[in-house]
């Protein structure tokens, strides 16, 4: 069994004057990440690896949730950044440890409401910031990951919590 946790960058700082790659976190994205990461942790989930995007918002979001759940293996792709599924799906298949268990992907929409739409079988619509759509795979080989072995866990984000 493979569990991914597709989750979405916490929300970004569109008032900083630069260009949409290093843009950070705002107040409420710096709010978000550590409450999320305390239900994570509060449930005993803990990755086995974090890939995250490589732009400053997911990176950093990343960072806060490996800081929390102690989780030392963070891998960072580039690919995340400004991609489709295809690409999503790929860097998934070709997870080079067979051996994880529980891999978190930080990544950005829409790319990451599609991978999980397409996966789960499941219309999302939208994936708010710092959502986490969890999906388990009935396989043992990344490789296999495709929708015919996905079942749905649970999809949870700040803002249902009212923080």
């Amino acid at each position: 069994m493979k569990r991914l946790y597709f989750i979405r960058h916490a929300k970004s700082d569109w008032s900083m004057k630069c260009d949409d790659f290093n843009r950070g976190l705002n107040e409420r994205g710096l709010k978000d990440a550590p409450f999320v990461a305390e239900r994570l942790k509060k449930y005993g989930v803990k990755p086995d690896i974090i890939i995250s995007s490589f732009a400053k918002r997911a990176l950093t979001t990343a960072n806060i949730i490996a800081k929390t759940l102690n989780a030392a293996n963070l891998v960072i792709k580039q690919e995340l950044y400004n991609s489709n599924t295809a690409v999503y799906l790929n860097i998934i298949q070709n997870i080079y440890d067979d051996k994880y268990k529980t891999v978190f992907i930080i990544g950005h929409n829409p790319t990451i409401t599609h991978v999980c739409e397409s996966l789960s079988g499941i219309s999302i619509g939208n994936i708010p910031t710092c959502g986490i759509f969890c999906i388990e795979f009935n396989t043992d080989f990344f490789s296999q990951i495709t929708a015919v072995h996905a079942k749905k866990l649970f999809f949870d984000f700040p803002k249902k919590h009212k923080i």
